[in-house]
């Protein structure tokens, strides 16, 4: 570690000697051993993107959509209405106009048409005279719409990321998913708009050689970064170029529906977080899929109208209100049935319905439920003799492979190891709550269940300065594959806790003493810490000032114009007893 440290000091922006090793540890942890590695994942840039045709399927498609393009041939661009489909609609729609083409777009309504490529909505755009369909975030398992294109003559390509079925591919004129056989492509998690994205930068490449190839690569990479950050990918390899260049370049957003969007969400004219993205703009995007029609999102980036933008982004906020009542109506009766049913809480993968819930909300509160009880779970929503759902899984627990086991009971379904979505009759549920928590007993153990908290290094909270803050956060953007840095340390609380609305607290906490001796003057600082969602914890701790507590955190800035500045989110906290030692000794394993 001290020779990367030493490595890490020799590189631009200078570090002191403690933040180099932080930053060495951390860098380790995640797999990065050398300065030249180092230096690739503290500086994203364009040279790190692969080559498009890298990809299987990628030239074949690019000719394809070079042909219909010259031949001035509608094109119709079928998306799904998340939002990774519909920011992939936005960005494969933008660049065949920008190249010189015409493209119409669908996406499929929620509730009425449901996820996937439809046959009847390609042979109305073959009657229509579309020749050209190609699919975007969906379609891997698009068999009967695939065979309903090659009846209608229609030339149908397929990108997509989703996982394919033990039944292999549909027959389409060409597949880009790097995750079929025999593609090599380097990143194999992109999400649906990166791959969209991929496909964007080699028509460019192709058809607008004389065009600067950065700044239009820039400029897609705003509304990729979104859908990057908002599908949960691993932030690593090439997701963290397209997040991190992306995510810079949202600071001069100039698309009047982007714009507008930052504007509802209060995040105009600054520079914006990865979880800033993740809880604020997916959300609007994703509320017009669940709520209302997703076309929205289209029109949204595609007006050049301001007027017409912020009319689209308020409606936008409105139904991600409204989302959040239903959600929270859902859950309230969900928390019931858990408390009533003791078979339901024992269950090692929980199946949970309801009569007309709102299925474009069942989703989300599968991944509420699986962060409160740590279990797999599956929302449905029964209408009638139908049914749909939405799971949500935890590390442990592949469960598309789950509903592989039973899957002569479902109409439909699809997704990946932590999420699916499904449709089946509604008298199959009993048989899916059997079947599913038997198999689920097989591969799952009590153990899995636990909430682990895994943190990257002791940090006494008298190390904690600017210059290490500021070092830390070049492992940005965070999230999915790159979490933030958790730390943990021995704190003292040094003034009463304080109440944040129902469920959250704000602490003052000194650094700890060690075998009772000072360290200078940074003994004497305070650092402000906010505990989200752990009021009830402290309440129950009857917490007092002066009271030693082994605390795990993540250092974040607090912008506020009064009492701004580093800041601890606590993760977790447990109290000292009156008379123990004072070594520096961790609540939480440090993660190796």
């Amino acid at each position: 570690m001290q020779a990367l440290a030493d490595e890490l000091a020799s590189l631009p922006g200078r570090k002191s000697a403690d933040a180099s090793r932080t930053l060495a540890r951390l860098l380790l942890l995640r797999g990065i051993e050398t300065a030249e590695s180092a230096a690739q994942f503290l500086s994203p840039s364009l040279s790190q993107l692969h080559s498009p045709y890298l990809m299987t399927g990628m030239k074949a498609a690019v000719d394809r959509l070079d042909a219909a393009i010259e031949r001035k041939q509608g094109i119709l661009v079928y998306g799904d209405y998340d939002v990774d489909g519909t920011t992939a609609v936005v960005i494969l729609k933008t660049a065949i106009e920008l190249c010189g083409g015409t493209a119409d777009f669908h996406v499929p309504h929620r509730i009425r048409e449901g996820y996937d490529l439809r046959g009847d909505v390609i042979e109305r755009a073959a009657a229509a005279g579309i020749r050209l369909v190609i699919s975007v975030d969906a379609g891997t398992r698009a068999f009967a719409a695939a065979e309903s294109a090659r009846r209608a003559e229609i030339d149908l390509i397929i990108t997509d990321h989703h996982l394919l079925g033990p039944e292999g591919l549909p027959h389409a004129f060409a597949v880009v998913n790097p995750n079929q056989p025999g593609c090599d492509y380097p990143c194999k998690s992109l999400c649906g708009a990166g791959i969209a994205f991929k496909v964007a930068q080699a028509l460019m490449e192709r058809r607008l050689p004389h065009r600067d190839q950065a700044t239009l690569l820039l400029s897609f990479m705003k509304i990729a970064a979104i859908a990057t950050i908002a599908d949960s990918v691993p932030l690593v390899g090439e997701n963290r170029v397209i997040a991190s260049l992306g995510l810079n370049a949202l600071r001069k957003a100039v698309n009047p529906g982007l714009k507008a969007l930052l504007e509802v969400a209060e995040l105009g004219g600054k520079g914006l977080s990865s979880g800033e993205v993740a809880f604020r703009i997916a959300p609007r995007i994703n509320a017009a899929g669940r709520m209302d029609v997703a076309a929205d999102v289209i029109e949204l980036f595609s007006t050049k109208d301001p007027t017409q933008a912020h009319q689209i982004a308020a409606r936008l906020d409105k139904l991600n209100s409204d989302r959040q009542e239903e959600e929270k109506r859902i859950l309230i009766a969900i928390e019931q049935r858990i408390a009533d049913e003791a078979g339901l809480r024992d269950s090692y993968c929980m199946v949970i319905d309801g009569e007309g819930w709102h299925r474009g909300v069942i989703g989300i509160t599968a991944t509420r439920i699986v962060e409160r009880y740590g279990r797999p779970t599956l929302v449905v929503s029964r209408d009638g003799e139908d049914a749909h759902g939405s799971g949500r899984s935890i590390p442990a627990f592949h469960l598309l492979n789950a509903l592989e086991s039973c899957a002569p009971l479902f109409s439909r379904f699809g997704g990946h190891a932590y999420a699916v979505g499904f449709s089946l009759r509604s008298c199959n549920l009993s048989e899916l709550r059997l079947q599913l928590d038997t198999y689920a007993r097989t591969q799952l153990s009590l153990a899995d269940f636990e909430p682990t908290l895994n943190v990257d290094a002791e940090l006494p909270l008298d190390a904690i300065t600017p210059d290490l803050f500021e070092t830390i956060r070049k492992l940005e953007p965070f999230g999915a594959g790159n979490p933030g840095p958790a730390f943990c340390a021995t704190a003292r609380l040094s003034a009463p806790v304080k109440a944040v609305g129902e469920k959250h607290v704000r602490m003052k906490l000194a650094p700890g003493l060690i075998n009772g001796a000072a360290n200078g003057w940074r003994r004497a600082l305070v650092h402000n810490a906010v505990g989200w969602r752990l009021a009830e914890r402290v309440a129950e701790a009857k917490l007092l000032a002066g009271d030693m507590l082994d605390v795990a955190f993540t250092l974040d800035q607090n912008e506020h114009a009064e009492f701004g500045g580093i800041e601890l989110s606590l993760r977790d906290f447990k109290t000292r007893a009156a008379g123990s030692s004072n070594d520096s000794t961790s609540a939480v394993s440090v993660g190796s």
